[in-house]
């Protein structure tokens, strides 16, 4: 019988054993889909699995010398539900797609399983990965894992929420508007937006869509660099996609001597409100840098016109992939997802021209605000996990929002300027809620966001203080 106890070791540790022959991909499995059956029921996180697919391929990996399994060497993984595995249900939250089930898997699907991984769950996600909180008609709401009335946020919200309860070891995820990030902060976990071309997948809608990229979750930054290692690299499908760096990014993580020597810390990139207790848990989680002998600083690049430009490159992007089922299914989309496509039908060129520029301009000021920072650092999300029957956070601080997705400002802010980013566990609220601290690093500079975040990681001690048990409302 497979030891229980391992759904609380680190991913990194699990590769280890399994290179060492010490378990097998089987045992793996086992161990989930136990754990699966006793807490996944209370945050529904992984609603569709597909354990025969898993033994299945991981019966022929094990075929295969241990040395030819791949970077993963068996490690089951779970796949965010917006993205195709071959014979498995993909609704993509959507009652247009609830019976669903893709022929061909996703680019990012076959790499994975080519280095080792094992794919044996969808993770939740809301409908088209629209909106920071995981709910849909399809499958409902998952919950998060610190407190059961509480939202696991999204569009990544299964896969964290997975990772926290110990259903998962790494997982798969997607970002546009903070979809890594935002469920990464909620859930105590870490996720991260990686460069534009670092991770291929499937092209859809256009070939140069880049708001949205394909990353890694994890529970550590070691394990979160392991999965990043097996899912970059270039490939012809993807014309923006990236070679595979010289170095692993797992070697960048663990390169003490990688420290940053001058990080700038902001509570709001002069942009948005922000909860005070976030604020004053993330200052003092950037602030403790100083224990590293890093210099850091009160700073934040020129990020104005984000809300603007957001709105604008967010609803074009709607409009060129969803425009074909409003004419055709509207009546089973949900009103977000109407809106946000309609957005997008009524854009002029003038706006989009205005918006890129926008961009181009604030891309540019952050490039020369890395010249003097190595990093950048921030909330990941502006307030702790709200309750999960609000579909999004409608004011903060005393200001109301205008739209669904304004509250996501300090995440697609740094969308917007084509940086990597990742959210690290840093604290909790008073009443024991996770807080994520955004770690922000100039474009491709993902071995230095890695080492600069692991660096933080040791100082803070919270690795560790996931999976845990689904807990009830205090």
């Amino acid at each position: 019988m497979a030891d229980q106890g391992l759904v609380r070791e680190t991913a990194v540790a699990i590769v280890g054993k399994l290179k060492a022959g010490e378990v097998t991909p089987l045992d793996l499995l086992d161990v989930l889909e136990k754990r699966i059956a006793e807490v996944d029921g209370k945050v529904n996180a992984l609603p569709t699995l597909c354990f025969d697919r898993a033994r299945k391929h991981a019966t022929a990996l094990m075929k295969k010398p241990a040395a030819e399994r791949g970077l993963l060497a068996g490690l089951p993984i779970p796949i965010k539900d917006l993205t195709n595995v071959a014979g498995v249900l993909t609704t993509q939250g959507s009652p247009i797609y609830k019976d669903a089930i893709p022929t061909k898997s996703d680019i990012l699907v076959e790499h994975l399983e080519n280095n080792g991984g094992v794919i044996y769950a969808k993770s939740n996600t809301p409908e088209f990965g629209a909106g920071a909180n995981t709910f849909n008609e399809v499958f409902g709401a998952t919950r998060n894992p610190f407190d059961t009335s509480r939202s696991a946020a999204g569009s990544s919200g299964g896969a964290a929420a997975a990772l926290a309860t110990g259903t998962a070891w790494l997982a798969h995820g997607s970002d546009m508007g903070g979809s890594l990030r935002n469920p990464a902060s909620f859930c105590g976990i870490v996720g991260l937006r990686p460069s534009i071309g670092r991770v291929a997948h499937s092209l859809a809608a256009a070939v140069d869509r880049n708001l949205g990229v394909q990353g890694p979750m994890a529970r550590n930054v070691e394990d979160l660099a392991l999965l990043l290692d097996a899912m970059s690299g270039e490939h012809r499908g993807d014309p923006l996609s990236l070679p595979v760096l010289p170095t692993s990014f797992l070697s960048a993580a663990r390169s003490g001597s990688s420290k940053p020597k001058r990080v700038a810390y902001s509570p709001d990139l002069g942009i948005t409100p922000v909860d005070p207790e976030v604020a004053a848990v993330t200052r003092k989680a950037a602030q403790r840098f100083a224990e590293a002998g890093v210099v850091v600083e009160e700073a934040h690049p020129d990020l104005r016109e984000a809300h603007e430009c957001f709105h604008v490159l967010r609803a074009f992007d709607f409009a060129l992939s969803k425009a074909a089922l409003l004419r055709s299914k509207r009546d089973l989309l949900k009103p977000e997802v109407i809106w946000n496509i309609e957005e997008g039908l009524k854009l002029t060129v003038e706006q989009l021209e205005r918006a890129e520029a926008q961009r181009v301009a604030m891309t540019a000021r952050t490039l020369e605000f890395f010249d003097k920072y190595d990093l950048l650092l921030a909330p990941a999300t502006i307030v702790p996990p709200f309750p999960v029957e609000n579909r999004y956070v409608a004011e903060c601080a005393g200001k109301k929002f205008d739209n669904y997705v304004e509250w996501l400002g300090i995440v697609y802010a740094i969308t917007l300027v084509c940086c990597p980013a990742l959210s690290l566990p840093c604290g909790f609220t008073a009443s024991g809620l996770p807080i994520g601290l955004q770690v922000v690093a100039p474009p491709r500079g993902e071995a230095q966001l890695l080492a600069g975040s692991k660096v933080l990681e040791d100082i803070l001690g919270v690795r560790g203080t996931t999976p845990i048990d689904p807990r009830a409302p205090k």
